[in-house]
């Protein structure tokens, strides 16, 4: 067999679809992965309705795709990690270009190219991966699990031990629960965050971030939404708020209840400009914005060591298991927000 089934994005035309493709073949430093499971991530969605534009783009088409966990196929020439067939793995989301000087680990490349978005990604039955963004998986952690650990789970994981760095104690506020805002709600409950605030306009998600860890579970648009949140955190306000939604009105919300020295963390990502309106109290009360974006080289090899050793138990993550052909009817379900979905994950 020398075609394969992968969901094409066309740049040019804004059209998807599951089309036939060549298998790839693995150049120097490469192997094919054949793919297990690939979760189906929001940023996937605002790639496919335009307003996630590649910045690096080395075609005009991509298969989209960026959480994969999937078996070593075949090696390409010139590897050094002494790789083997049949090795159960799953694939960091990005790679840097390879040409930008001074890499370091927790300094991000600023031509760091994303899977699914910049290159080929997993929504296919084969992807072709570079030999350092391999991170085995053991026996144990099941594909669908290991394969959102690349975006839905080190994204929240590396905003909260590394660009926030919460530590014991600390109060965190949480808006939107959805795939990654309910790992942040978990991830802070590890570093032992408290008291931890989930907000979400939707109960059922709300109910989540209770059984997933939260102490409090609000509604943003409750008339006495800062003060249910100063009262939860004993009038302080926050140590950190995480923005997991990406959405204007929600930074503003959170910076306001940011208490001295708090600091409003953007996980959640859109084109639309920062604001923050707030006057002289921000200023006062020392506050900070930091950006974020995606997790750390570590960061997914913490997160299986994790899940392995009975720390994270992802099980819970997992809402649905969809066919890959089927790829854009789970595009419609999570961007319609259809059962309420935490993760799909597509099945080759």
């Amino acid at each position: 067999m020398d075609t394969m089934l992968a969901g094409r994005f066309h740049l040019d035309s804004k059209k998807f679809a599951v089309e036939e493709v060549p298998i790839p073949v693995p150049g120097p430093g490469e192997v094919l992965i054949e793919v297990k499971a690939a979760g189906v991530c929001l940023s996937d969605v605002h790639l496919l309705d335009g307003s996630l534009v590649p910045l690096f783009a080395t075609s005009d088409t991509v298969t989209v795709g960026h959480e994969v966990s999937g078996v070593i196929h075949t090696l390409g020439p010139g590897l050094r990690r002494g790789l083997t067939t049949g090795t159960r793995v799953t694939l960091e989301a990005g790679k840097t270009c390879g040409r930008c000087a001074g890499c370091v680990r927790r300094r991000p490349c600023t031509r760091m190219l994303t899977a699914g978005i910049d290159y080929d990604g997993g929504w296919a039955e084969y992807v072709i991966a570079r030999e350092d963004t391999l991170i085995p998986i053991p026996d144990a952690l099941p594909f669908d699990q290991a394969a959102i650990i690349p975006d839905a789970v080190s994204t929240p994981y590396a905003a909260v031990v590394a660009t926030a760095g919460v530590r014991p104690a600390q109060s965190v506020g949480i808006w939107g629960v959805g795939g990654v805002g309910a790992h942040n709600v978990r991830l802070a409950r590890l570093v032992g965050a408290a008291p931890i605030i989930a907000v979400d306009p939707l109960p059922s998600a709300r109910e989540r971030a209770l059984a997933f860890g939260a102490d409090h579970a609000l509604d943003p648009a409750a008339p006495d939404f800062a003060d249910q949140v100063r009262a939860a955190t004993d009038g302080r306000g926050l140590d950190f708020a995480f923005d997991c939604a990406g959405v204007p009105a929600v930074r503003e919300q959170a910076a306001s209840v940011l208490g001295l020295g708090g600091s409003l963390i953007l996980v959640g990502i859109t084109p639309k400009p920062l604001t923050i309106t707030e006057g002289l109290t921000f200023n006062y009360l020392q506050k900070q914005v930091r950006g974020h974006y995606g997790g750390f080289p570590e960061s997914v090899s913490e997160l299986v060591l994790l899940a392995a050793a009975g720390r994270l138990d992802l099980a819970p993550s997992i809402t649905d298991h969809i066919p890959l052909v089927d790829a854009a009817d789970a595009v419609n379900r999570l961007e319609n927000k259809i059962g309420d979905p935490i993760r799909l994950i597509l099945v080759p």
